[in-house]
C-alpha cells in the first residue's frame, strides 16, 4: 500500500472574513527573476475553512490543503501565528 504525500501548507494573512466559515488568506512568496535574478513578489488568494469563525482580517494563519469542501474552497486553517493587536 502506497503512503499517502504531505500536504502542501502556506502561510498568509486573513483579508477577509466576510463569509460564514470561510476566510480569504493572501499568501506571498518571492521568487527571482529569470532575466534580472532579482526577487519579485507573487501573491495568491486562497479560501480556508474557518470552522468556528474564530480568525479575523489581518491575522496571520497557516492552511493546509484539504478535500474540496466547496467550488473554491480547498484548504483549511490549522493554526493561528500571530493576531493583529485591536483597538
Amino acid at each position: 500500500m502506497e503512503a499517502r504525500s504531505a500536504r502542501k501548507r502556506k502561510v498568509g494573512t486573513v483579508v477577509s472574513d466576510k463569509m460564514d466559515k470561510t476566510v480569504v488568506v493572501h499568501v506571498e512568496r518571492l521568487v527571482p527573476h529569470d532575466v534580472y535574478k532579482k526577487y519579485v513578489r507573487r501573491r495568491a488568494t486562497f479560501k480556508a475553512h474557518d470552522e468556528k469563525n474564530e480568525f479575523r482580517v489581518g491575522d496571520r494563519v497557516e492552511i493546509i490543503e484539504t478535500r474540496p469542501m466547496s467550488k473554491d474552497k480547498r484548504w483549511r486553517v490549522v493554526r493561528l501565528i500571530d493576531r493583529v493587536a485591536t483597538q
